[in-house]
């Protein structure tokens, strides 16, 4: 039996949506959750049902081989093995389940790797994305090749612009810190190609384009700003002021049933939910100034802090 190594699920705290049109964002490794690539003793439903996919995924690489430099001929034959994704990455939670895929693939089958080890210049962090990006649109259309390089360095990285990116430090946790950033589960999935396309036929509109450019970005990257440099204060109103203009015109990448409670939080303040990557389903992404708080008030709701500050 083979297994390759463990690669982790990842959140953008910052940046959804925002980044396709050149905004600042902040992706963090997330290690709740993880996969791995394994050739079973005795194939399973699951297994069984992941080779299939990678079958697929395999067919996609094989048309894009110039791209990539993969051992095809490796990954057929471990294939017909049986080879699959072993994974507890809830697919459609915007937790990035293909990301760490196409990472492991690459890690496992790429002939001459950029490495984690190496010094990481932003060539080879944008060759790496360029790679990732083309793997990965196999599973939703357009792809910025993100999420693979995330799960695949286990670092965060900042984005600064489309050319500009680059791993980054971010502020040590404070455990006993009263604000949090916290995964809030929908209970349902959602699907990154749907939403994207309906994000880009807003954009079509003048008045939802102004909205992108002035507040959307601005305030994003006032996010991003803050968290790297520690000033709370600003994170908070600035998250406030992101979640409204999500609300107000993101209406639907937010379940129905999340519309209420996502205004009761910027109304008391006690939290600020945004998108955890593309919405419509998954994890939301919640801000609160004092967790403690914030509980009580989602008491019904099933919540998971992944960031104390």
């Amino acid at each position: 039996m083979m297994k390759g190594p463990l690669f982790y699920s990842k959140i953008l705290l910052f940046g959804e949506y925002g980044i396709i049109e050149d905004s600042k964002g902040l992706s963090i490794p997330y290690n709740f959750f993880k996969g791995a690539l394994k050739i079973p003793e005795t194939p399973s439903e699951k297994s069984k049902n992941s080779n299939s996919i990678l079958f697929d995924f395999y067919n996609h690489l094989k048309q894009i081989k110039g791209i990539a430099d993969l051992d095809l001929i490796l990954f057929e034959k471990h294939l017909n093995e049986g080879l699959y994704f072993d994974s507890s990455i809830p697919k459609g939670y915007g937790v990035g389940s293909s990301g760490a895929l196409v990472a492991a693939v690459y890690d496992k089958y790429s002939n001459n790797k950029i490495t984690v080890l190496e010094n990481l210049t932003r060539e080879k962090l944008l060759k790496l994305k360029t790679i990732f990006s083309k793997m990965e649109s196999f599973f939703h259309g357009k792809s910025s090749g993100l999420d693979p390089l995330n799960s695949y360095l286990s670092i965060p990285i900042l984005i600064k612009s489309k050319n500009d990116i680059n791993v980054t430090g971010i502020p040590s946790q404070k455990s006993n810190g009263s604000g949090a950033v916290f995964l809030l589960d929908s209970g349902q999935t959602g699907s990154t190609a749907p939403m994207v396309s309906i994000f880009m036929e807003k954009m079509k509109s003048e008045g939802f384009r102004k909205i992108i450019s002035s507040q959307f970005i601005k305030h994003t990257n006032s996010c991003v700003d803050s968290f790297l440099s520690g000033d709370i204060k600003s994170l908070f109103t600035n998250t406030k002021k992101l979640s409204k203009i999500v609300f107000e015109n993101f209406k639907p990448m937010i379940p129905d049933e999340f519309h209420q409670l996502w205004k009761k939080g910027i109304d008391s303040g006690s939290y600020f939910l945004k998108l955890c990557g593309s919405g419509g389903g998954g994890y939301i992404l919640g801000f609160a100034p004092d967790i403690e708080k914030a509980k009580n008030d989602l008491k019904d709701y099933n919540l998971e802090v992944v960031y104390h500050f």
